[in-house]
């Protein structure tokens, strides 16, 4: 389909198979896809029933950015706060739920945690600096390790049910003279592409548009992630359903590489090349250290990392990637990391 994604990856959700892509290693800026990451983490840590009180730290955020509207002092369930994370894209509920589940460390321990997950789960080009996908230096990801983090998200039953949800209450909160509220999902491909599974939107100027979505069709589950896409003619959302109807239309058989099963890379492995964006250094260090601005040295790519070294071994395709300029729309999302 013709997308304007600088990058992309569709793969079957159940067996792993990567049914193709467009610089899939190549390192991109999540905006609020990264949200992914954090439940990926802190779903198994965090018990869905407790009541916790939402404190000023969590609602520093960015003016302007996507917010569910949880109140200082307001105290609501665990689950509440991740209906608000994963619906409307809540950068509040992102720092509630990285404190709370970073234990002693905060926020800060949450965001190490995210970082130790996104190894484990074989996420070798992921680094998080914000729980909530909101802009820093030193942060990105790839299409690849997106489809790594979603299959890793899904296979949560909980999540599964949050990222379907298409409307929730925020409950009131008397003591502060709050009242409750609805919140509807953000995902519009929930209600405009049958067999829509859930998945999640994001938006920064620096990122761009970024999406992930899941869907399924005649009992086969596809997973699509985007990065850095413009909005002249489609949104995200529909630059991810273009790519699901090509993914239904291939033979089941049809595949150019997997994904990796969480733990089976090592921190020895080798990683993809690439090169990290100069925009997600700027003021920070590389990937695993490396110096700001600098290139990244990894040599080769890993024969599990994705399908650019099968292609390669077998000598018949080469899949290239060709750089769009971006273009600035006026209707690009208000706010930021949505």
């Amino acid at each position: 389909p013709a997308v304007t994604a600088t990058s992309w990856l569709v793969a079957d959700l159940d067996s792993g198979a990567v049914l193709g892509g467009c610089g899939p290693h190549e390192y991109g800026v999540p905006a609020s896809v990264q949200k992914l990451l954090l439940a990926a983490t802190m779903l198994p840590r965090l018990d869905p029933w407790q009541e916790v009180t939402v404190t000023a730290e969590d609602l520093a955020i960015e003016p302007g950015s996507s917010a569910v509207g949880l109140a200082e002092g307001g105290r609501y369930r665990i689950e509440t706060i991740w209906l608000g994370l994963l619906l409307k894209s809540g950068n509040e509920a992102a720092n509630a739920l990285a404190r709370l589940g970073g234990g002693a460390g905060g926020q800060a321990g949450g965001i190490r945690a995210m970082n130790e997950q996104a190894r484990l789960l074989g996420a070798l080009q992921t680094h998080a600096v914000t729980p909530s996908g909101l802009d820093g230096p030193g942060q990105f990801t790839s299409a690849y390790d997106l489809a790594l983090i979603f299959r890793a998200c899904f296979a949560d039953p909980a999540f599964r049910r949050y990222t379907a949800t298409r409307t929730a209450e925020i409950p009131g909160q008397p003591a502060l003279r709050e009242k409750p509220f609805q919140i509807q999902n953000d995902n519009q491909l929930l209600y405009r592409y049958p067999g829509a599974l859930g998945g999640k939107t994001g938006f920064t100027d620096l990122a761009r548009h970024t999406y992930v979505g899941a869907a399924e069709r005649n009992g086969r589950r596809l997973v699509v992630t985007v990065l850095g896409a413009e909005i002249p003619t489609q949104r995200g959302w529909q630059q991810g359903a273009a790519l699901l109807d090509w993914g239904f239309g291939l033979r089941r058989d049809v595949a150019v590489g997997r994904l990796v099963r969480p733990g089976e890379l090592t921190a020895a492995s080798a990683a993809p090349t690439g090169t990290v964006p100069p925009s997600a250094l700027a003021g920070g260090a590389g990937l695993h250290g490396a110096p700001a601005g600098a290139a990244t040295p990894w040599a080769g790519i890993g024969p599990l990392l994705g399908f650019g070294a099968v292609l390669v071994a077998g000598g018949t395709v080469l899949i290239t990637r060709r750089r769009r300029h971006a273009v600035r729309t006026s209707s690009a999302m208000t706010g930021q990391g949505g």
